[in-house]
């Protein structure tokens, strides 16, 4: 009787592998690329969210710079027309003048 000869499927699937598949420095490359891609400290999703709170964080200060600058044009509004800022804000007046204070229905009193 003639003994069957036992083979490795694995070993099998390997040898039909293409030789650049099975070359070792290929396969530390494909290794180090998914560990760089998925594993790492800095992979993928990191970055993705690092780059969306930088957009974020910009939008906020182009929002801050436009406040600033609302702000000051306001602040030179209110140094230019001082007497009249002081008068309407807070019903300042002159020694020798009265000011009346009309009310309509409907709005509150500051």
């Amino acid at each position: 009787m003639a003994q069957k000869k036992k083979t490795d499927p694995i070993a099998d699937l390997w040898n039909k592998l293409p030789p650049y598949l099975r070359n070792r420095y290929f396969l530390a490359l494909v290794a180090f690329s998914f560990f760089m891609v998925f594993i790492d400290r800095h992979d993928i999703a990191t970055q993705f969210r690092l780059h969306s709170t930088v957009e974020r964080l910009e939008d906020d200060l182009q929002r801050y710079d436009d406040l600033i600058d609302e702000a000051e044009a306001e602040k030179l509004d209110m140094e230019a027309n001082r007497e009249t800022f002081a008068r309407e804000g807070y019903f300042m007046q002159k020694d020798d003048e009265d000011v009346f204070i009309i009310v309509e229905e409907g709005e509150e009193e500051r």
